[in-house]
């Protein structure tokens, strides 16, 4: 990966002086930091202060959609995601994370306070960056997503989060991400003893009523 990180623009909303937690969540392709903003309502949590940072993913040329350019956190070259991966885009917005981690902790939030999450593209981010992070997360969550890069994965996830609590979340109908992608991370993460909680929703690509009340349910059992 490049030394030099992309920078990202983010959205920060704080719930209290002090924040003690960070959530760090990133959005899906062709949206912005905007787009999940509305959550922190919904989940109704604690009254412990947290820094929420929705940032931008870059503009960037997306091949499935005929070389558009739009806002997206790696390039998908095929339907089938895992063919033909961006690894150099996902290695730049991976790094560009880590940056943003990193800053947190240098703002008094140490790294097993952060909890990384996202929605589609920005669920792969939250996986790929959160399993290879050399020091322990707080959680680690992935709605409509998956792993990417996953025939890397034993030979570079860093063992930091092997027992971090990981929540992923699915729809069954999925036309986008199809739901048996995210069971193929979700099936090679137990088999090396990753500790998830899977969710599956009658739903497409998209984020229910019900699944952000599993969200908040596992967020209450991290924010302490």
């Amino acid at each position: 990966m490049s030394d030099n990180p992309l920078q990202l623009s983010a959205i920060e909303i704080t719930t209290g002086p002090d924040p003690a937690y960070t959530i760090l969540w990133m959005h899906g392709l062709g949206a912005d930091g905007n787009d999940f903003v509305p959550v922190i309502q919904a989940l109704d949590l604690p009254a412990i202060p947290i820094r929420f940072l929705f940032p931008h993913a870059p503009f960037r040329p997306v091949t499935i959609n005929g070389g558009y350019v739009m806002r997206a956190w790696y390039d998908i070259q095929r339907t089938d995601f895992t063919e033909q991966e961006d690894e150099t885009g996902l290695q730049e917005s991976w790094r560009a994370i880590v940056a943003l981690i990193n800053r947190e902790n240098q703002r008094g939030i140490p790294s097993d306070h952060v909890i990384l999450a996202g929605f589609s593209q920005g669920a792969a981010m939250a996986l790929l960056t959160g399993l290879h992070h050399p020091d322990k997360l707080a959680g680690i969550m992935a709605l409509s997503g998956y792993l990417p890069l996953a025939h890397k994965f034993t030979q570079e996830a860093h063992a930091a989060n092997q027992s971090t609590s990981i929540f992923m979340a699915h729809g069954s109908d999925d036309p986008i991400v199809p739901v048996e992608l995210a069971q193929a991370s979700l099936r090679l993460l137990r088999k090396y003893h990753y500790s998830v909680n899977w969710h599956e929703y009658s739903m497409e690509h998209a984020v229910c009523d019900q699944e952000l009340a599993d969200i908040s349910h596992w967020l209450k059992t991290i924010l302490k």
